[in-house]
């Protein structure tokens, strides 16, 4: 959304509420609040809106380059998106897991499982990626008292306990790990899989937690995206806040929110606004910063979160067609190949398969675990990558076009302490009444969980002005 979305701002401007931040927390709060007649002023930082939800054009085709897809364990996402007129689709195929054993295969990631916890120890695809020993110590987790592991903080502990490590080495840690950029060990269970250890206690074990977590979500895949690509979900969002007498004003930095007499005010890079009202809605240390004025934060050390490259290529390998990995695979540490994972994104949504056409094929190369650099990966590393995860010869001569994307200190791994640590900030904002925090660094990882917050937190606010509709 350009600068045409809302007019430059003026000194003492007033606003219904004042939206700091145009990533998908920021626009999903303030179309919420136009559902509520409520006209907000949204201001973002960058050129676009979307944050981690943004596109780019490779090989001639736009394409996602941030988050590609939602979890569709939460309804809020796919109801937005149909609300602003965009089609959901879920992936064409199923997702691997690349094995170390015996120089490195791919396996089906097994289909009854969360987070790469298998509800079904004896399946097929279970015993492929850990072995008889490592399936036969998972199946122990059935005559295990529910109480093993049940108060583990971290998810690696949990399922260690209950499990083994084969589990949470070949499974658990490259799929939770992957999805989270985190290790297993620093990631809190309720945080990332929030009714696992209720259902533990209710059914007994891991395996039949779940089983039962698994039976009560919505069928079909995990997650999904909407057609044409994630990104015109934001793009569709900033629309409709403007279409609804709203604004949102892109390359406008915010540098101070402050309380004052009858609301807050904001101070921007361009002028001054008061508004009854303030949702920010930036990553967590942008959000830090703008409180040290008001809230005192002094003991809050948010932590840094890791570097991740990207890199797409664009290929011609005919050889590719048949999907050989099905959506893409992620891939455990140690395992002899530098890639995290691989996302076969030309043939894991079918909007895409009909834009390539056979033989062309869109691949996702993502790079950077924790703590590991990434400076020097480049689309000749992503295709040699490519090449040994998905078992097809690409040489250079396949390479149409490619495009690298490094993103520094994003996505904090949902630790207990920095669990701890938001829950301490939070508190003491709602103290001051009329400002509101959102976003992934508050909401936890993953689009489903930001938006549902993000909606939460906008329409909680009862005393607000209601204006008519049109």
């Amino acid at each position: 959304m350009s600068r045409a979305a809302g007019a430059g701002t003026a000194g003492g401007e007033r606003a219904d509420v004042v939206v700091v931040g145009g990533g998908m927390a920021g626009l999903t709060a303030a179309h919420t609040l136009t559902r509520h007649g409520l006209r907000p002023v949204v201001l973002e930082a960058g050129d676009d809106v979307g944050g981690l939800v943004t596109a780019g054009t490779i090989g001639g085709f736009e394409i996602d380059l941030g988050a590609e897809a939602f979890a569709r364990r939460r309804p809020e996402v796919a109801t937005l998106a149909r609300e602003l007129g965009l089609a959901v689709d879920q992936p064409a195929g199923g997702s691997w897991v690349w094995s170390p054993a015996g120089g490195g295969h791919a396996v089906p990631i097994p289909a009854e499982s969360i987070l790469g916890i298998p509800g079904r120890p004896d399946a097929p695809e279970v015993l492929r990626a850990l072995g008889p020993d490592g399936a036969a110590r998972a199946a122990r987790d059935a005559e295990l008292d529910p109480a093993v592991g049940a108060d583990a903080p971290d998810l690696a502990t949990l399922v260690r306990a209950r499990m083994g490590e084969a589990v949470l080495t070949r499974l658990v840690g490259p799929i939770a790990g992957g999805i989270h950029n985190a290790d297993p060990a620093d990631l809190a269970v309720d945080s990332v899989a929030p009714g696992l250890r209720a259902a533990l206690a209710a059914y007994g074990s891991l395996a039949a937690a779940v089983r039962a977590l698994r039976a009560a979500a919505p069928p079909g895949a995990a997650i999904a995206t909407t057609v044409g690509g994630l990104f015109r979900l934001p793009r569709a969002l900033a629309a409709a806040v403007v279409a609804a007498g709203g604004q949102v004003r892109t390359g406008t930095r915010v540098r101070g929110v402050r309380p004052v007499p009858g609301g807050w005010e904001v101070t921007a890079e361009d002028g001054v606004l008061r508004a009854d009202r303030v949702v920010v809605a930036t990553p967590g240390p942008a959000a830090l910063t703008l409180l040290a004025d008001t809230v005192d934060v002094s003991d809050v050390h948010l932590p840094t979160g890791s570097t991740i490259t990207h890199v797409t290529l664009v290929v011609r390998a005919p050889e590719l067609d048949a999907a050989p990995r099905g959506a893409g695979l992620l891939v455990p540490v140690g395992a002899g190949v530098r890639a995290k994972a691989l996302t076969h994104a030309s043939a894991k949504w079918p909007w895409l398969t009909a834009v390539t056409g056979p033989g062309t094929h869109v691949l996702r190369v993502s790079y950077g675990r924790p703590g590991e650099p990434t400076e020097d990966v480049d689309p000749a590393t992503a295709l040699r990558d490519a090449a040994t995860l998905l078992g097809v010869p690409l040489g250079p001569a396949a390479l149409l076009d490619a495009r690298v994307v490094r993103r520094a200190g994003i996505l904090a791994a949902a630790t207990p302490d920095h669990v701890a640590q938001v829950e301490r900030v939070v508190g003491r904002v709602h103290q001051l009444g009329g400002l509101d925090l959102t976003g992934a660094w508050v909401a936890g990882t993953g689009l489903a969980a930001v938006v549902a917050h993000a909606q939460r937190i906008a329409a909680h606010d009862e005393r607000l002005p209601r204006r008519a509709t049109a």
